[in-house]
């Protein structure tokens, strides 16, 4: 973890710019993580929300919309931002070229967090995360949720004009891998929220202040979806950037290939937009062709997870072998697994190897007709989001949260077991709730006060609440070695720092062919993919919109 100091130094504002993200993403972590053990006890019969009514804060639905909006929307966020603001900063070895601009995307989305958050917490808004129309919130909610995404937006504008400028400085080099996983990442972001920006827009704003009088409930889903599919790969880029660019160099290895790794990026961007309507396969309103193009390009898009397994495996064997491990797979027991840093990241791509699966079976129309809207689907999510994404953010977290304080980590040993903590609290929630999807218990849903529950769904429910017990253990640990690491006294030595870790490719990436690190033809094949997977279908939506269905404030 400590090195000598290098030639380029990050100055002391940009480390604190950078840690008031992730003091914010944390914070809304902390939130959000009380309430996902509070649903899950509700289902096996124990509700505690009756703890929070004095405050206010007792209501389960308000419970679930908090849990979804801080930890899948405002943690992910603000975490990403951060961290890919120090990518920037460190993999061009410069300053941001418009600090002020990034600033101002930095308190844009702090001023749309507290305007989403006052509804939220005032019960004005539960309508859960994905807001499906006709459920309707205050306009507060709507307006707080746009502000997030366009400060998020004006960030990305600030990372294009600092690469413009490298790039005029460095013509005919290749950039930087991490460099351009995050601007991948960044404008697959704005191309996706497009969808949820014309849905607030035009449609639920407008019905929350009064200026129209219902909405169209279909439409207002082809929106979400056009966005809500993306935004999975929003917050799993960054974990793969990490996955292909930092771990290797942590385990004590190289990347196996620079070109693979780019190429999977580009994959990302062009295909995991037009893939919304396998979330829709149920809704009437849209042909069924449009759904089977839709679930082959979701097949499709499974093609660069599979080169991401590839090239990291091989990576991290490379690492291991170099570091005496031997065999078909006991290369696997030689990687550091008592590094924090590294087993977060090692059991996040464990889990995620399971929620893959989970995938192509959601993607599947006619098993998804099995388990659609059943608790199936948030067992899936909590192996992405929660386990792929959040895991790896706590990996990343024990060496990002250091580098910006120039204080060690608090408790290295501690911070393994929370990463064990949560990989097992995670494995027996999410594999409760995918069996009990398999049953048919919906999701969505207070169980604990069903009469329709039935014996079968006992024993999973109760494991089901253990694990988010669990998990609730891990995520605790989690915040507090984050929090003391932070706010300690004890500082880094003289002429010590924080390493940041670049992994150096196998293959000179000055090798890379040109084409994978040029912009134009990647944004042209996204774009006409959209426009194909999509066009048709939203002017024949747009066209024939009935905007009647009168608003439903739960």
């Amino acid at each position: 973890m400590l090195t000598q100091q290098t030639d380029f130094q990050i100055s002391k504002k940009d480390r604190q710019f950078v840690g008031a993200h992730l003091l914010v993403a944390i914070s809304a972590l902390t939130v959000g993580s009380l309430y996902g053990p509070l649903q899950a006890f509700e289902w096996s019969g124990l509700d505690l929300y009756g703890l929070l009514e004095p405050i206010g804060l007792g209501d389960y639905y308000k419970g679930l919309t908090i849990h979804g909006v801080l930890n899948a929307l405002v943690w992910t966020t603000f975490f990403i931002t951060g961290f890919l603001t120090l990518v920037m900063i460190m993999g061009l070895k410069r300053p941001l070229r418009y600090p002020k601009l990034n600033r101002v995307g930095f308190w844009t989305m702090v001023v749309g967090l507290v305007m989403a958050a006052i509804p939220i917490l005032a019960g004005a808004a539960s309508v859960l995360y994905t807001f499906y129309p006709p459920l309707e919130a205050s306009w507060a909610f709507y307006l707080g949720l746009t502000l997030v995404v366009v400060g998020s937006w004006i960030e990305g504008f600030g990372f294009y004009l600092t690469m413009a400028e490298w790039r005029k400085d460095n013509p005919d080099s290749r950039s930087p891998f991490i460099v351009l996983a995050a601007l991948i990442t960044m404008v697959m972001w704005q191309f996706a929220t497009l969808g949820i920006a014309v849905e607030i827009l035009t449609m639920l704003l407008p019905a929350s202040l009064g200026i129209i009088d219902g909405t169209d409930p279909q439409l207002g889903r082809t929106f979400f979806w056009f966005t809500g599919h993306p935004l999975v790969y929003f917050w799993l880029l960054p974990a793969y950037l990490s996955w292909y660019g930092m771990l290797p160099k942590q385990a004590g290895g190289k990347l196996f290939s620079d070109s693979l790794a780019r190429l999977a990026f580009w994959l990302f961007l062009l295909l995991s937009i037009p893939v919304g309507f396998h979330h829709q396969f149920v809704d009437p309103g849209i042909p069924v062709g449009w759904k089977y193009i839709h679930s082959l390009l979701t097949y499709g898009v499974a093609f660069p997870s599979m080169l991401t397994l590839f090239t990291v495996v091989a990576s991290l064997e490379y690492a291991a072998r170099k570091r005496g491990g031997t065999g078909l797979l006991g290369w696997i027991r030689a990687l550091p697994w008592g590094n924090p840093v590294v087993s977060a990241q090692l059991l996040a791509g464990i889990l995620f190897m399971f929620g893959g699966i989970g995938g192509i079976t959601n993607a599947s129309y006619n098993v998804n007709l099995v388990i659609h809207n059943t608790a199936w689907i948030p067992g899936h999510f909590h192996l992405t989001v929660a386990s792929a994404v959040t895991l790896s953010f706590f990996g990343i977290a024990y060496w990002l949260i250091p580098f910006v304080t120039q204080k060690p980590l608090w408790k290295s040993k501690w911070a393994t077991i929370a990463n064990w903590t949560w990989f097992v609290g995670m494995l027996i929630f999410s594999n409760a709730m995918h069996v009990l999807g398999l049953l048919g218990a919906p999701r969505r849903t207070e169980l604990g006060k069903a009469p329709y529950v039935p014996e079968e769904w006992s024993g999973h429910l109760f494991r089901m609440s253990f694990g988010g017990a669990i998990l609730l253990v891990g995520v605790t640990l989690f915040v507090l070695i984050a929090a003391r690491t932070a706010f300690q006294r004890q500082t880094l030595g003289e002429g010590e720092s924080i390493e940041f870790p670049i992994a150096e490719s196998l293959r000179d990436p000055q090798l890379t062919p040109i084409w994978l690190d040029r912009f134009k033809p990647w944004l042209i094949g996204t774009i006409v993919l959209i426009v194909v997977a999509y066009g048709p279908q939203l002017i024949e939506q747009i066209g024939n919109a009935a905007y009647n269905a009168p608003p439903f404030s739960p």
